[in-house]
């Protein structure tokens, strides 16, 4: 029966580690992005020792193949097989790690409580990962691209042609987060930012994947799509993405 009851609460899944923190001496507690299950929270026993068979698989920005066994609160990490080894590439470079913080921060915000979504959310964010180890582009560009596709995901898809809020087919010349996105003359709200004509052009490349015009921006326009983007995204999401702070841009 106690073999029975033990094989019925174990389960696999691939995750992707998006934060961890100590617990005790040796053990952490493992913040994950599954395929199939959505987010959860782990412990991984013994993982802080150096004789640890897993514990380099369990580091951030990992994606492992992982058996778990179902717990109250908290699951149990049982064996651990590396998908794909992003961390380390990531961790040697600043601008690439505070990106991958400021990913995941994101992804386990938009996680939190909707596992609907979370096939699409954990493909995207180890595709967006898997961008930044190798450096297909710029980190900031990759950054931005994964918040416009991240909330998307969530419900909140943004506007960059049509007005956000009657339809009128663009280019618009304003923007509003509240409203969704681009924002035609007779809905702009006051005070609503008024970015370059560039700038729209890049939101709208990063948010489709246009990836060769999205790297033919120019710095100005990058720094003011990663504005406008950063405030669209704690808008809906109600809270301020602290690694967003620590993102440098050129």
């Amino acid at each position: 029966m106690s073999n029975q009851s033990f094989a019925a609460r174990t389960f696999r899944d691939d995750a992707v580690v998006l934060r961890t923190h100590k617990l005790g001496e040796a053990d952490r507690i493992i913040i994950l992005l599954s395929r199939h299950h959505g987010q959860l929270r782990a412990v991984a026993r013994g993982v802080r020792r150096t004789s640890s068979k897993f514990g380099a698989r369990l580091e951030p920005f990992m994606v492992a193949d992982l058996q778990l066994l179902k717990g109250r609160s908290l699951d149990i990490v049982t064996q651990a097989v590396a998908r794909a080894s992003y961390g380390g590439a990531i961790a040697a470079n600043y601008d690439k790690y505070v990106v991958a913080a400021a990913m995941t921060e994101t992804a386990e915000r938009l996680t939190d409580v909707d596992g609907e979504t979370s096939n699409a959310h954990y493909q995207l964010l180890v595709g967006a990962l898997a961008a930044l180890s190798r450096g297909a582009h710029a980190p900031e560009l990759i950054l931005d691209s994964y918040l416009l596709r991240a909330v998307s995901i969530a419900g909140w898809a943004p506007s960059f042609t049509e007005c956000a809020r009657c339809g009128e087919p663009g280019p618009h010349g304003a923007f509003n987060a509240a409203l969704g996105g681009a924002v035609c003359h007779d809905c702009r709200p006051p005070g609503s930012p008024a970015p370059a004509p560039e700038t729209m052009a890049l939101l709208g490349a990063l948010l489709s994947g246009n990836w060769p015009g999205a790297d033919a921006s120019a710095p100005l326009h990058r720094r003011e799509a990663a504005g406008l983007v950063a405030g669209y995204v704690q808008w809906h999401l109600e809270r301020t993405v602290r690694s967003l702070k620590l993102v440098e841009r050129v």
